[in-house]
């Protein structure tokens, strides 16, 4: 494994017991180049300045999620403007297939578990928010950014789909149409990104131990962590929220729609930029969504 000797050096600097070989490269990181050495730390430098700057905004982001979750949460005990560090989080991906491996009285547990977390984030007081001045999520959009998608979506991708999928994409996008306010929300705290490879598994006990990575967290609709369920793991395990999570009737329509359209979003970044990796993003994705406007 190749890592910048730049990248050594610090981490030796920072942990003089560590050993080149003890280090394993996280590749998933499309902002930071992430290391984990001897599944004791976590070393994470951002690519950017912008990236830079994302670090220190995040742990503030979780400074303020710790304080009301349940689950464990990245501590960065070493926060630098090149790097920053946290003590290894126990725990592996949680992947739609071992989910429904589970028996249903652990998938229920799990469900509701995610439940309580959301709940917690999602409920924080607009006072609360305001005295930690949580910013806006990187991931909110205007009307005008949806109708752009959607104009976007009908110009580069419907001339490629057969007749079934262009159906598909003229009803998700219906609802934008004929209700101006279909995707206004009030903005509440947000994690933004709970993909797998962010929540933490313990597959002995099947219980959920930890969230990674509030890189995209801040003021945004509440719909979009509930899309990112929805996407990796379906609408019927979402439904299994509702004893901890009681507002998810009034959310589901519009995490419907964001589910929707993220392998959309995927697949214009491939159009655009011409890198095939756009279009394997969202392979082994759940396809539970129940249809726009089926309720609750």
């Amino acid at each position: 494994m190749d890592i910048p000797a730049g990248h050594l050096e610090r981490m030796q600097a920072l942990m003089p017991e560590l050993k080149p070989e003890q280090i394993e490269r996280n590749q998933e990181g499309l902002v930071n180049d992430v290391y984990i050495v001897a599944r004791r730390r976590v070393f994470r430098f951002p690519k950017t300045e912008s990236g830079r700057d994302l670090l220190f905004e995040e742990n503030r982001m979780l400074n303020l999620a710790r304080a009301h979750s349940e689950l464990k949460l990245p501590t960065f005990d070493i926060l630098k403007r090149d790097v920053a560090s946290y003590l290894y989080l126990e725990g592996v991906p949680l992947l739609h297939d071992d989910l429904y491996r589970m028996p249903p009285a652990a998938r229920q547990r799990m469900a509701e578990t995610l439940g309580r977390f959301l709940h917690s984030l999602h409920e924080l007081p607009t006072s609360e928010l305001n005295a930690h001045d949580i910013p806006p999520s990187v991931t909110n959009r205007t009307r005008e950014d949806w109708m752009r998608l959607q104009s976007d979506v009908e110009r580069l991708i419907v001339p490629l789909l057969l007749s079934d999928g262009r159906e598909w994409v003229r009803r998700l996008f219906a609802p934008l149409q004929r209700e101006h306010d279909f995707m206004r929300a009030r903005p509440c705290f947000i994690n933004g990104d709970l993909g797998p490879y962010h929540l933490l598994f313990d597959p002995q006990r099947r219980q959920l131990k930890g969230v990674l990575d509030f890189g995209t967290a801040g003021r945004g609709d509440p719909a979009v962590d509930i899309a990112c369920l929805i996407n990796n793991y379906g609408e019927t395990f979402v439904r299994l929220m509702l004893a901890t999570y009681p507002s998810l009737p009034e959310r589901i329509e519009r995490a419907r729609f964001w589910a929707g359209t993220l392998e959309l979003q995927w697949v214009l970044g491939g159009l655009r930029t011409e890198d095939p990796s756009w279009f394997t993003v969202h392979l082994g994705r759940a396809r539970d969504i129940f249809p726009l406007g089926s309720g609750f």
